[in-house]
């Protein structure tokens, strides 16, 4: 929950590799009639209510819940941003809708995840989810996966290096874990994977 203006705030529903399930659908519509609030797809592939009163903002929640939705928070581990990959598109290679659920099931329990840390995963090399602008990127290959760390957009953007190739399934989540436990040890408040590359103990040099 994030604080808009001083009279309204807004609630973001976690939608993992970006699928809005048909009931969750037609419960945002009925609340955003209901409520009059604006309704937002992020760029994170996450869906925003806009404009709530907060008074109504717990009474929102409870009608959410039941839906098994989850809600944005602090510390949570970061829904990877995906493409739609090989299931629907000619040029896909891997499904990364399969590969974020794998990372996100692996991760489920870890929390207190520094703000602005986030990850991508593109389903070819075209990298349409941007893998090789985000803290840890994924680019499926004809080989397996690639894997891209320290990419940022923002005033000056950076682009990942990358640390691995040709990963299969259980690498990659084995080097984000690796990853992750780096980020945590190394920083006490947000910050991104690029000003951590150059540490002298990153685990994977240049």
């Amino acid at each position: 929950m994030e604080t808009q203006e001083k009279t309204t705030t807004r609630l973001t529903i976690l939608l993992p590799a970006g699928r809005l399930p048909h009931e969750v659908m037609a419960k945002v519509n009925e609340l955003a009639h209901k409520y009059n609030l604006e309704v937002y797809l992020s760029t994170a592939q996450n869906l925003r209510l806009m404009g709530i009163r907060e008074e109504d903002l717990g009474r929102i929640r409870n009608e959410l819940q039941p839906l098994g939705v989850d809600f944005k928070g602090p510390g949570k581990f970061p829904l990877p941003r995906v493409c739609i990959g090989n299931r629907d598109c000619n040029l896909g290679i891997a499904d990364p809708h399969r590969l974020s659920l794998k990372i996100l099931e692996h991760f489920k329990a870890h929390t207190k995840v520094k703000p602005k840390f986030k990850i991508a995963i593109s389903g070819c090399p075209a990298s349409c989810s941007g893998a090789g602008l985000t803290d840890i990127g994924i680019m499926a290959t004809r080989s397996g996966f690639d894997i891209y760390v320290g990419g940022k957009m923002g005033p000056v953007p950076k682009t990942g290096r990358r640390i691995v190739r040709g990963a299969d399934e259980d690498k990659v989540i084995a080097v984000i874990e690796e990853l992750v436990n780096f980020h945590d040890a190394r920083t006490d408040k947000k910050n991104r994977m690029s000003k951590l590359i150059d540490d002298p103990d990153f685990p994977y040099k240049a």
